[in-house]
């Protein structure tokens, strides 16, 4: 029978304690977070019915097992039982977030959040937890970090993944530095224009796949716009970015698929070498300008025609 309550609309608080017990119980039956609450030597003490599907055992199975032996990964076990006894010792319960083993060894994200528990005189003496498998949350995030630095067309990095990278690279004085080559392709209004603007789309994405292949792993390559690429090598070495500029220059030379025949396009390489301190955009400014400047000097190297 429910409580009745007064006239203010508030029960009594002699019969509150009962219908409170029966709606927690039901809250605890129900809820899909993973509750559990764990000992200061890590003992299971606790479970509710979602961590025990999780699992894919019993409450009796789980009872008094070690929680790290059970659903935490291997490689974080050590980090668990740590963070227990500290959270029991300090009284202070931090959020976690760690890679749990779910039933049939899969491994999901769980976020957690934590709180000491203390008896009547005032001694801490668990830890309780409510997880949430975040598993499926971080997949999306992840994809969308990526389609949000991934150039749609090319597949490559993009502009804001290059500015990214180069804060990474040239913020605060011990930061590493580092090379820019700055890949302008020539020739590539004529494709568009003969051609078309399918075709000259097919001539980007196979522009910077090559570009991928010739700066090799550890170099950020991005489309910067249009037919303008960046290529961000972790070593400021002049020798290194002449040499990867060379490559370049020799790989997008190469004949390219047309819809009536080859095409051949060409490419103008500036480079520039970041160093600690600098912004990004300085070092972008100073790449182009090269960049340009290597343009210029092919024009003038061009034969006249008869």
């Amino acid at each position: 029978m429910r409580p009745v309550a007064d006239r203010d609309g508030v029960r009594p608080a002699a019969a509150t304690v009962p219908e409170d017990a029966r709606l927690a119980h039901a809250f605890v039956e129900a809820v899909e977070a993973l509750l559990c609450i764990v000992g200061p030597d890590g003992r299971i003490l606790f479970t509710n019915p979602a961590l025990q599907r999780f699992t894919g055992l019993t409450a009796a199975d789980l009872l008094g097992q070690r929680f790290w032996d059970v659903w935490v990964v291997p490689e974080e076990a050590v980090l668990a039982a740590h963070a227990v006894r500290t959270a029991v010792d300090s009284g202070v319960a931090h959020p976690q977030e760690g890679d749990w083993i779910a039933a049939g060894g899969e491994r999901r994200r769980v976020a957690m959040r934590n709180t000491v528990l203390y008896d009547d005189d005032g001694r801490a003496y668990a830890v309780a937890s409510v997880g949430i498998d975040v598993t499926d949350d971080r997949a999306r995030e992840a994809r969308l970090h990526h389609q949000t630095r991934t150039d749609a067309l090319t597949g490559v990095a993009n502009r804001a993944a290059l500015f990214e990278a180069l804060h990474a690279r040239l913020e605060g004085s011990a930061a590493p530095g580092c090379g820019l080559l700055f890949c302008d392709l020539d020739d590539f209004k004529t494709v568009n224009d003969v051609h078309g603007h399918a075709t000259g789309d097919r001539l980007l994405v196979e522009a910077a796949a090559r570009l991928v292949e010739v700066a090799g792993p550890g170099h950020l390559v991005t489309r910067f716009g249009g037919d303008e690429f960046v290529i961000l090598c972790p070593a400021g070495d002049e020798q290194e970015l002449r040499a990867l500029s060379t490559r370049v220059g020799v790989r997008l030379a190469a004949p390219f698929p047309g819809p009536d025949g080859a095409l051949r396009i060409g490419v103008s390489v500036g480079a520039a070498i970041g160093k600690a301190g600098e912004s990004g955009d300085d070092v972008i400014a100073r790449a182009d300008r090269a960049m340009y400047g290597a343009k210029s000097h092919q024009r003038r190297r061009k034969p006249r025609s008869s």
